[in-house]
């Protein structure tokens, strides 16, 4: 049984050049019996000068204080649900399931959402299930009808990037950019085909696409003189140009003298032509960008993915792959371990955690952390923290319940 107090009233006085506190308390209940208790904030009692009246409490027009006694209020366990919690027939235990967020109890017990199909997610917000449509392709319910889930795929002609947006221009079909869908191309580019509908190319440049969809370019042009890291591209959409080949350059702009004599995987030349990474970094392909770049970074560590090629800038105090030192993976670090327990990386030491609420008690990794904190009454919040077993006493968001003792409907908290 616990109590709960009333903030304590303060009312600032001014008395000869002192600032006094009022204490609204018994305390200072007691200090009016006793004539004069009023502290100032820069002294004590004793530090009021002798001819100085002393404090009371009337305040400046003469009235008496008001009375700032307060009730304690008693509370005592309780096995009440607070708003959206309830304890359904499967439960494990009092008011677990939250029918506002469970996919298996949205709204009331037993009542489960959809499962995923046609395009379709479906999710439990504030007690109803809500569908959304997927992104990868990208699908949208244009018709309104739940049952058929998101019965549309955003690179058609009829909804192109979204329901109702039609292309009616056949040379400017729905085509897929960077993942967005929009009617033909931006130019410089073109259409062609891609897969199961239409993309967008540079027919300036590209040297299976060149000026035309489909347009290769012999790479020898027909037996032409060949060079040094060099072949025959496209270039100003037509074939037959001298270029460089990946990760090399023509630097001193000679490139039928020497070809392309520069490899734009150095540290003098990472990426381009005299572009020079800086002392304590080295020139690699990042494999996120997939672009040559100079790495790393302070606080992070170089990690070869492929030696003198490819690499990876990482964090070793924190990335459970590559935890301490490049490549010591945690255990299972690309899924959960165990039931909701997963591995992590902690300054540099692999370890395992826990999802919040939940909690391996038992200390036997092999079953994961099968203590639910948020609503085990014999693990309220922490491992051995229990609830009132006799009063059935709940325990919702690892807190246990109660409510006043004198009040027979009172709102429900946990303490």
């Amino acid at each position: 049984m616990r109590s709960s107090l009333e903030p304590l009233g303060l009312r600032r006085r001014h008395s000869a050049g002192k600032t006094l506190v009022v204490l609204g308390s018994s305390f200072a209940l007691a200090c009016v019996a006793a004539s004069a208790c009023a502290v100032p904030l820069d002294g004590g009692v004793d530090d009021l000068p002798s001819s100085e009246p002393v404090p009371s409490f009337v305040d400046d027009a003469g009235t008496d204080a008001p009375d700032s006694t307060f009730e304690l209020t008693n509370y005592c366990p309780s096995n009440k649900c607070s708003t959206g919690l309830t304890t359904c027939p499967n439960s494990r235990f009092p008011c677990d399931v939250d029918l506002r967020s469970d996919p298996r109890n949205c709204g009331s017990c037993g009542f489960t959402c959809p499962s995923a199909a046609n395009g379709a997610l479906f999710a439990c917000a504030e007690g109803k299930c809500q569908m959304t449509c997927t992104n990868s392709p990208r699908r949208f319910d244009c018709n309104g009808i739940v049952d058929d889930g998101c019965e549309v795929t955003a690179n058609t002609n009829e909804n192109c990037g979204g329901c109702g947006v039609t292309c009616t221009d056949p040379e400017s079909p729905c085509t897929t950019r960077k993942g967005l869908q929009r009617c033909g191309c931006p130019a410089p580019e073109i259409v062609c085909p891609d897969g199961d509908g239409f993309g967008c190319v540079n027919a300036i440049g590209d040297d299976t696409n060149c000026g035309a969809c489909g347009n290769a370019c012999d790479r020898t042009n027909g037996g032409a003189p060949s060079y040094e890291n060099t072949y025959y591209g496209c270039a100003a959409a037509s074939c037959g140009h001298l270029k460089c080949e990946v990760l090399w350059g023509d630097c001193n702009f000679n490139i039928k003298a020497d070809g392309c004599e520069t490899y734009l995987l150095s540290d003098q030349n990472c990426g381009g032509c005299g572009n020079v990474c800086p002392a304590g970094m080295g020139c690699y392909v990042n494999l996120q960008s997939f672009q040559a770049e100079c790495m790393c970074p302070p606080g992070k560590t170089l990690c070869e993915i492929i030696p003198g090629l490819a690499a990876a800038c990482v964090d070793i105090t924190s990335d459970p792959k590559n935890c301490g030192g490049c490549g010591v993976t945690c255990s299972g670090s690309d899924s959960r371990s165990h039931d909701y327990m997963f591995p992590s990386c902690r300054g540099g030491s692999c370890e395992t955690s826990c999802e919040m609420g939940r909690a391996d008690c038992n200390g036997n990794g092999e079953d994961g952390c099968e203590i639910n904190t948020n609503s085990d009454p014999r693990n309220c919040g922490e491992c051995g923290h229990a609830c009132d077993g006799v009063a059935g006493q709940a325990c919702i968001g690892g807190r246990c319940a109660v409510e006043p003792c004198d009040v027979e409907a009172g709102e429900v908290t946990t303490r």
